[in-house]
Formats: C-alpha cells, structure tokens, sequence
C-alpha cells in the first residue's frame, strides 16, 4: 500500500495572529494581547511601530510616507517600503509580509541585545513576565466600561482622543505622575524666587509721551520675553522627549554610516 505524503495545511487567519501576538509580545509591542491582523489601523501602525522601533531601515527623514497611516497612497508607500528591505512577499500578501518582517524585527531585536537573551531559559522568561508586566496589558480594551471610562478621563483632563484607547490611558497615566502627583502639586505651589529688575536699563524702542505708560510697557514686554523663554523650553523638552522615542538610530561603524 502506498502513502502520500501529508500536504502541508496553511495555518488559518486566527493560528497566524496567534503566532503575530506571540512574536508581538516579545518585541514588547503594547498592544500584543489584542492584535488584529485583519484590522487595517491596526495594521499600518504596527508597521510604523516595527520600523521606528526595531528595524530602524529608514534614516528618520524618510519615514514619513510610512507614518502617514491616512494617506490613501499608504499601500505604495508601504510596497517600497518591502523592496527596500528586501521581503520577498508582495504587498497584497499581508499575513505573509507582516510574518516576515516580525521575524527580521526579533532577529534584530537579538542581535542588538546579544548579552541580554543569550543566557535566557523558558523558565527566566516565565519569571520576569510574570514580576515584571504593565498591569495595563491586562486590560480588556473592548470592554466599553473600559472605553467610556478612559473617554470620560480624557476628557476632564483635556488629553487629545486617540483612536487607541490603551494609548490614551498610558497619557493620562503619564499626565497623573507628572502633573498631578504630590510631588508635582508641591512643587507647582512652591513660589518661585524673583529678582530686581532696573527698568532704566531696558529700552522701551518707541515713546508713548507718558512716562507711567512708558514704564507700563516695559514691564509688558519682560513678561513677555519671559514667556517667550518659557514656550521655548518646553518646546525644547517636547522635542527632546519625541527624539527619545523615535530617534534611535544604529551606528555600524564598520560601514561609516548611521542606520541599519
């Protein structure tokens, strides 16, 4: 009697986001438990995220097609984007491509990190999951008690909405221990020390033919450049926070050049 051998099955849509949140989770990505492959936000997101985060293939200029998730030439963008990293899948295969670059971001991932996984064991994975998770993961984001509250939080904090509700608590989150800590309430109330200030020396630059609005003015404009100097810093913070996040590159210095 002879046997065939056994064809090979294709894994199904809900094995391979399984097999998605898997390599999701080790790459640490914050929205691992609830990853739709068939969600197309979704989708564009995680692709900026793998790029931006972990294979780092663009200098941070060039990203910005990819980033624009809204635009509706995204898709062409995103076929480049696949030649210039050398996938072999073609953009209409979506399970197959996004399978492919999560294994080049976890290949990248280890080689960036050699020292801190070559001792790792099944049982050491086990453990720091276990002490170490971010008690958000464990939320049911699709609970609508979960988003009504998150909204209604949003909303008397003024923070912007976003269409991912995870992403808008950890802003709260962030808002809370920055603004609205003891700390951060201590330090608000705390005066700040002022200085004498000699008006003569500053130089009004017009007349109003009053010398009390005259001195009127130039009080006016120190407060003014004083919250000139104010508006710069925390830009200044913002954008040194943003750099934090997305600008880290790799430097090959055997090639000469930064980028992968």
């Amino acid at each position: 009697r002879q046997v065939r051998p056994k064809t090979p099955v294709a894994l199904s849509v809900r094995g391979r986001c399984r097999m998605f949140r898997r390599k999701l989770s080790a790459l640490e990505y914050h929205n691992s438990g609830v990853f739709d492959c068939k969600d197309e936000v979704g989708f564009r997101n995680l692709i900026v995220w793998l790029e931006d985060q972990k294979i780092r293939h663009y200098k941070i200029e060039e990203r910005g097609n990819l980033r624009n998730v809204q635009n509706n030439e995204w898709p062409v963008h995103f076929e480049k984007y696949l030649a210039d990293v050398n996938c072999p899948f073609k953009a209409q295969e979506r399970q197959e491509n996004l399978d492919w670059l999560l294994g080049l971001a976890v290949r990248l991932e280890y080689a960036d990190n050699v020292d801190k996984y070559k001792n790792c064991t099944a049982d050491n994975v086990k453990n720091d999951a276990t002490k170490g998770t971010d008690p958000l993961i464990n939320l049911d984001v699709n609970n609508p008690d979960f988003k009504a509250g998150v909204m209604a939080l949003a909303n008397l904090l003024q923070i912007q909405r976003h269409d991912d509700y995870l992403m808008m608590l950890k802003a709260i989150r962030i808002l809370v221990q920055e603004r609205l800590s003891p700390e951060a309430i201590a330090n608000a109330n705390r005066a700040k020390e002022g200085f004498t200030v000699s008006l003569e020396k500053h130089l009004l630059g017009f007349d109003t033919g009053d010398a009390t609005l005259n001195e009127a003015a130039r009080v006016l404009r120190l407060l003014h450049i004083e919250e000139l100097r104010d508006l710069q810093t925390r830009i200044n913070e913002a954008i040194v926070a943003v750099q934090s996040i997305i600008a880290d590159p790799k430097t090959d210095h055997r090639l000469g050049k930064v980028g992968r």
